[in-house]
């Protein structure tokens, strides 16, 4: 313990004068806040963005997925580049990119415009996320506080994302579409000046170049492989070569990527991280999390406001109790880890989840408030106590060197794991949907064809038949989709179980020592110290 307390003492020396840890971690959550906004700001705002500026159905569809798309391929090249060249460094910029890509995106006159500020703003999205986590990785190197901070910042993220489409629907109501970027500028106006003055600067004690060519492979092949789950998580045919190339390009430029990193002497990402079982596990339980929900998720909200009828501000206001129950239990968590330890934690969260989402199985054609509630309130608790305990046992299980590195694996991670949900869960909601629709008395084939696409395609067919027939197509489509929503509450319970089954290999305990600072061949923590030091 005595090489934690003069880590922590170090740390807190190195955050400069006056500065406070936690005052640090205030910054740290404005900026995870506005990055977690702008992710899900646009939504509500996608009619008066068609309205006016009249794109595409493609131009749309990239105004829409271009922003998270260049941000989860960018994760990890600004994650290690942090840990080369200052963590603070690459934050502040991401800073300033920001603000100026709102700006360019708030005035856009074009589609194209639009689009290509929307890939700036993702540029430094990229360039802040994976730096807020392992900045606090460094600030807090007593696990116990860290577990707190964390609990918090999972917190607000949670907060961003839940308040990102209310906050675009009372712009809406009160100003034009490209308010929902303009709110960014004074934020990142103030962050600036506080977070240069307050946030420390740190880096990875790394020896040799930062392999560039490593860094745009990474890139490359992730925005190839999630730009394939995209498409297929929006509709396209699997074998639709807007599918199988960027897969195929991608996932061949990931592999190539792995293979370099493993013959480098010094490799943009220490591979051997994964060999550690809480590292890799925990990786697997972020992605088996986000698998099973975002895309149940995404139906939920279909549900609430196809079936029962509900406008989209109260579809956000009957999902603000999973949000609430999500930011309790970041404040918690903290107190769970070290009471429970990481294994017991992240498999009751899984169980917890997976036992919500089993329950909201008795959701049918008309409205339960009490049971949605109910099943929210779970669902919420249960998903961030799985996805604190394991963030939180990646980060601490990772080198200090490789913070940026490893927080960049997690937010990947992350993104990939959501963006396989959306794809997976929407295939088995259309395959459980569309056989109900195929045999409606009085309703052509070519209608039941058309209405087997989508619920809101159904309603759309509906209304133009008319008339009886239009009622029983109605009538069978929202059955139908209760029953696909059924279908689907089951695959993702199925899901979470398995994510408890893996959870199983992470440590029993929490341990608070800092965990080494490299792997065998390196020095004890207390011998790398004193090398620093006579440095």
């Amino acid at each position: 313990m005595s090489g934690t307390t003069t880590a922590a003492a170090r740390c807190r020396r190195e955050t400069g004068p006056g500065a406070n840890r936690w005052v640090v971690l205030v910054v740290l959550c404005v900026s995870l806040l506005l990055v977690a906004l702008d992710a899900t700001v646009l939504h509500v705002a996608v009619p008066a963005v068609t309205e006016d500026l009249k794109p595409g159905a493609i131009e749309l569809l990239w105004i829409v997925d271009i922003y998270p798309l260049v941000c989860a391929s960018l994760l990890i090249l600004f994650g290690t580049l942090g840990d080369r060249v200052g963590r603070r460094r690459i934050l502040l910029l991401g800073y300033g990119l920001f603000g100026v890509a709102s700006g360019i995106a708030a005035l856009a006159d074009s589609a194209q415009v639009l689009i290509g500020a929307r890939a700036l703003l993702g540029v430094g999205g990229a360039m802040i996320m994976p730096a807020t986590l392992s900045i606090l990785r460094q600030v807090f190197p007593d696990r116990r506080e860290r577990a707190l901070a964390i609990g918090i910042w999972s917190a607000v993220a949670a907060v961003g994302a839940a308040v990102g489409p209310l906050l675009g629907g009372f712009l809406l109501e009160h100003f034009w579409w490209g308010s929902v970027f303009l709110i960014n500028i004074p934020l990142m106006l103030i962050s600036l000046p506080v977070g240069r003055l307050l946030l420390p600067e740190s880096k990875g004690d790394r020896d040799g170049p930062w392999d560039v060519v490593g860094a745009l492979m990474a890139a490359a092949g992730l925005f190839g492989a999630v730009l394939g789950v995209k498409r297929l998580g929006g509709g396209e045919p699997p074998l639709s070569p807007f599918t199988v190339v960027p897969l195929v390009v991608g996932a061949a430029l990931l592999v190539a990527f792995v293979r370099r990193q493993r013959r480098r002497a010094h490799p943009l990402v220490d591979l051997r991280m994964f060999a550690r079982p809480a590292f890799s596990t925990s990786v697997g339980c972020i992605v088996l999390a986000m698998l099973a929900l975002v895309g149940l998720e995404l139906i939920a909200a279909q549900y609430l406001q196809l079936v029962l009828g509900l406008s989209p501000l109260e579809t956000g206001l009957r999902l603000l109790p999973l949000t609430i129950a999500a930011m309790a239990a970041g404040l918690v968590g903290s107190n769970m880890l070290h009471r429970f330890g990481p294994r017991r934690m992240v498999v009751f969260g899984f169980c917890l989840t997976a036992g919500s989402v089993v329950t909201l199985t008795a959701m049918g054609a008309e409205d339960n408030t009490g049971l949605l509630l109910f099943g929210f309130l779970l669902l919420g608790f249960g998903l961030e106590t799985t996805l604190f305990g394991a963030y939180e046992s990646m980060l601490s299980e990772a080198p200090q060197e490789q913070a940026g590195g490893a927080a960049a694996i997690g937010e990947t991670s992350y993104q990939l794991g959501a963006g396989i949900g959306i794809a997976l869960l929407g295939s088995v909601m259309n395959a459980a949907y569309a056989p109900g629709l195929s045999s409606v008395p009085g309703v052509p084939a070519s209608a039941s064809g058309a209405a087997g696409h989508s619920l809101g395609e159904a309603y759309e067919v509906a209304a133009r038949l008319g008339g009886a027939p239009g009622a029983a197509l109605r009538h069978a489509a929202r059955d139908s989709f209760v029953h696909g929503l059924h279908v689907t509450l089951l695959v993702s319970a199925g899901l979470l179980m398995l994510g408890a089954v893996m959870a199983l290999r992470l440590p029993r305990v929490m341990e608070c020592e800092e965990p080494a600072t490299g792997f065998a061949e390196v020095p004890a923590p207390r011998e790398a110290a004193e090398s620093r030091v006579s440095a």
